[in-house]
């Protein structure tokens, strides 16, 4: 069998959505069989996933904490979508001085990333799934 190169396109927003922790599954899942996993991007409620400022209760899996465990160790990039993680709070360097904002949010590890980086990636992958809210 062919190795596959997947690309993942997560919209579900924590803690209302099982789209993260479905998605984390499927990327497990295809490493573990020998495929490749290139890029996951956080779009939609998925971009809250990337703010730094949200507290995870101790009785509920650190999501972002295991993707970023899992991209360090699969070379994966973890992108979000800058306009989806506007809305949500979630800002970068970048954003916090263009908008004048006091601080920036977004988790290390992560990436803000223009929407032309989810057509790249379709584009790169042999498959593209999708995550829906």
């Amino acid at each position: 069998m062919t190795p596959l190169t997947y690309a993942l396109q997560v919209q579900g927003t924590l803690p209302d959505s099982t789209a993260a922790l479905t998605a984390l599954r499927f990327a497990r899942a295809a490493l573990d069989a020998g495929h490749r996993v290139s890029r996951v991007f956080f779009y939609n409620g998925g971009a809250a996933i990337a703010n730094d400022l949200a507290v995870v209760e101790q009785d509920e899996p650190d999501l972002a904490a295991q993707w970023l465990q899992l991209a360090h160790v699969h070379d994966i990039e973890l992108t979000v979508c800058v306009a989806a993680g506007q809305r949500r709070g979630v800002l970068g360097e970048a954003e916090r001085d263009r908008y004048e904002k006091s601080a920036h949010s977004l988790r290390a590890g992560f990436a803000i990333v223009g929407l032309g980086e989810l057509i790249d990636a379709g584009i790169h992958a042999d498959r593209l799934i999708t995550f829906p809210a």
